[in-house]
């Protein structure tokens, strides 16, 4: 990162420069520009320098951080309120720090009237094409203030042709949908209020001109685990401004004299290759984010949907057997091991294995599962209390309530105040607890209602629920991989309803979604690879059909299919012939052999879900091994009579001049990217995985 002479600053990622201003009116920060190395010279590719009747010259700017003083007409990232009422804070610039080793910059400002002041913070971590961008507001004036609107972070955009915005949509079992819209002119917002990401819509959104859709994209996501908000606007001059931080369910914020609060980091990326090439980036800077935890991840096999709640020591250990023998790594109990768990309707809360189903002893059936040669996993939902439980019939004040009103029962369950002390604290020693009572690897934590009810009993407002909750969540992921670092940690909400930055900072791997039909979860893993890396995707082989494409797949499709992420099985091997148990062994160790460049490969998408070809490529980061995963997604369920056309699939990235070997064929860098790679379907041939290795 270096300084320019005056009020300015380049902050260089890998092969991207993020270059901001300070104008000569010291008001606000403005965006110079953003994109590849040596956009920042000449004229700026965001400035506006025409007239702005009827609007503020702020309204036009390219501001990184704005109030309502400076943007008071087309939408400002922070709103501030007086104990009267009174509103418009405006900044004046005071101070800028530069930490060279850290790569970040610090620009402070303060208002005169109020005392507030705001320091935006720069972080473009090493090695990546990303910059982190958060604020931290402080209150030094004489009198409380009121956060009215708690913005991270505005993203300018050229899109002088108009913008083509790329989102995820979806809703329970059809998770992470892409979509795209073209904005010519106005706004177009996403967001949750349900104190979680949710699966209405993904904290994350790409933007392109609409004229060259496979040109420059920028992205942008928000690290944070509650409710969210995200929103575009193109004006008519040819700029995007995009706008994300917290949506306030709860009412203002409350800032007394002398309090600080952090509002959370919202990254942006920037890519030349379009949303392909924005992946990339994306998971580039989410292994960063994983450190030392990068590792390939275990074949897992999960007991659910094959004895749902009933869950005794013997049928799980006959899965267990059944696993073993196909080469699987750690068997992962899922919900109905606790005491009262027969069904949904009773036990959360009460985390106490039950004896009637493991008359041996929970751990000497452990022990059982172990000395087959696999790791244990378990299952867990703390921060949810079922009515039927002795833990809410001891504290019924733990749940969200607001007085005087009845409680909102989802999946026959309450959600816990996990902004209390005492049940964050009571949350962690449970799950802490499990951990060092039991021989256990592997923790899938589960979650499986929003926030309905916005109170506590008795509480004094306003109070920020839905950020004590956040708070008290990541300290309690953070306490537990520090104290078992040798634990993975899945992050689940009903399945992709808990996926943001900041869950990827500190979970090792996300259930996309409950739904894991062949079709139905191609597009939803798609989806989720444009903004995840594959070591976060945990995807189960499993004999469910889908919800929204029933169509059966073969056995291969559904290995390959899961093979994009991590592997596991979630069927009932039980019923699996002598045959499919064989294809299954031979899969998984042929899995066993690409996971490595499955999870630290450089990733391309090919096609899509809905078109003739369907791929995913991974490329080792020594180049010397290509894995490709493709699928065929047309009818296949017939008699199979007719030939099929083979189609070819252009790989990327390669070198144009070097040699590559799938142990049969030969080709050539620059043929697999201009002709692409055969691949030939037949009605029970409905998926390939080809590894190509460098000559």
């Amino acid at each position: 990162m270096t300084a320019a002479t005056g009020q300015r600053w380049t902050l260089r990622g890998a092969h991207t420069e993020y270059t901001v201003t300070v104008p000569a009116q010291g008001r606000w920060l403005e965006l110079v520009a953003w994109g590849p190395h040596g956009v920042s010279d000449g004229p700026s590719p965001v400035a506006y320098d025409g007239p702005v009747p009827f609007l503020t010259a702020g309204d036009a700017a390219p501001i990184e951080y704005a109030t309502d003083a400076d943007r008071p007409f087309t939408g400002a990232d922070l709103v501030i309120e007086t104990v009267d009422g009174k509103r418009r804070v405006g900044f004046v610039h005071t101070d800028a720090r530069i930490d060279a080793d850290k790569r970040e910059l610090a620009v402070d400002f303060a208002d005169p009237v109020t005392g507030l002041r705001a320091t935006v913070h720069y972080l473009v971590p090493d090695g990546t094409d990303v910059v982190q961008r958060w604020v931290e507001l402080t209150n030094d004036g004489t009198a409380p203030l009121q956060v009215v609107r708690a913005g991270s972070g505005g993203f300018c955009v050229p899109t002088p042709h108009g913008a083509l915005l790329s989102h995820q949509w979806g809703q329970w079992s059809q998770e992470f949908q892409l979509s795209h819209v073209e904005l010519g002119h106005g706004t177009f917002g996403i967001g949750s209020s349900q104190g979680v990401p949710g699966h209405l819509h993904v904290p994350w959104l790409a933007v392109r001109d609409t004229a060259d859709p496979a040109g420059p994209a920028w992205g942008m996501a928000l690290a944070w685990t509650g409710s969210w908000e995200i929103s575009a606007e193109r004006d008519t001059g040819g700029l995007t401004r995009v706008r994300a931080g917290r949506q306030l369910v709860d009412g203002p914020l409350e800032l007394a004299v002398g309090e600080r609060l952090s509002l959370p980091v919202v990254t942006g990326a920037y890519s030349p290759d379009g949303l392909d090439g924005l992946a990339q980036v994306w998971h580039t800077h989410q292994r960063l984010l994983a450190g030392d935890r990068l590792t390939p991840r275990p074949v897992l096999y999960n007991s659910w949907e094959a004895t749902y709640f009933a869950v005794e020591a013997e049928s799980q250990l006959a899965l267990a057997r059944i696993a073993a023998e196909l080469g699987v790594e750690t068997f992962v109990v899922d919900d109905g091991w606790f005491v009262g768990r027969n069904d949904d309707t009773a036990g959360l809360g009460d985390w106490t294995p039950d004896p009637a189903k493991f008359p041996a002893g929970f751990d000497t059936f452990i022990a059982e599962v172990r000395a087959l040669g696999l790791n244990f996993g378990l299952w867990v939902e703390p921060e949810c209390v079922n009515p039927k439980s002795t833990l809410y019939a001891e504290h019924p004040d733990w749940v969200y309530v607001v007085d005087g009103r009845p409680l909102t029962p989802v999946r026959n369950q309450y959600l816990l105040d996990l902004g209390r002390p005492e049940v964050a604290e009571f949350v962690h020693s449970t799950v802490d607890g499990l951990l060092r009572r039991y021989d256990i690897d592997y923790l899938k934590w589960d979650f499986n209602r929003p926030r309905t009810e916005p109170g506590r009993p008795g509480g004094v407002g306003p109070l920020d629920l839905d950020g004590a909750h956040v708070a008290n969540l990541h300290r309690i992921y953070e306490r537990l991989r520090r104290d078992h670092p040798d634990v993975l940690i899945e992050a689940c909400a009903g399945g992709g309803g808990r996926t943001d930055l900041a869950m990827a900072a500190r979970a090792d791997v996300f259930w996309p979604s409950d739904n894991t039909g062949p079709l139905d979860r191609l597009a939803i893993q798609y989806g989720f690879l444009h903004a995840n890396a594959p070591h976060l995707l945990s995807s189960w082989v499993t004999d469910a059909p889908g919800l929204f494409d029933p169509r059966p797949r073969t056995l291969a499709f559904r290995f390959v299919l899961a093979m994009a992420g991590v592997l596991g099985i979630g069927a009932d091997i039980r019923a699996w012939t002598p045959a499919e148990r064989a294809e299954a062994a031979d899969w998984i160790a042929r899995y066993k052999e690409i996971r490595d460049v499955v999870t630290r490969g450089e990733v391309h998408l090919i096609g899509g879900p809905d078109q003739a070809r369907c791929a995913v490529q991974y490329t080792a980061p020594d180049e010397r091994r290509v894995v490709v995963l493709a699928w065929h997604t047309g009818r296949l369920d017939g008699a199979g009579l007719l030939p099929s056309r083979p189609v070819r699939l252009p790989l990327r990235g390669l070198d144009p001049a070097a040699r590559y070997s799938d142990g049969d064929r030969h080709y050539s860098g620059s043929h697999l990217a201009a002709v692409g790679l055969p691949v030939r379907w037949s009605a029970t041939h409905d998926a390939d995985l080809i590894v190509l290795t460098r000559d």
